[in-house]
């Protein structure tokens, strides 16, 4: 049980994604939308667009 517990805890989980409620793009919880720079209603970072 020990080897078991000690391996299930070097277990790499994909990151879960939500959808951005300002752009709509995925997005991960608790973090600043990559496509937009919003976070909970509020730009925090400056995006430039890319074409």
């Amino acid at each position: 049980m020990r080897l078991r517990t000690r391996k299930a805890a070097n277990r790499w989980h994909a990151p879960k994604l939500s959808k951005c409620p300002q752009c709509g793009a995925a997005a991960r919880s608790h973090t600043a939308c990559p496509a937009c720079g919003y976070y909970k209603g509020r730009q925090v970072l400056t995006v430039d667009a890319a074409e």
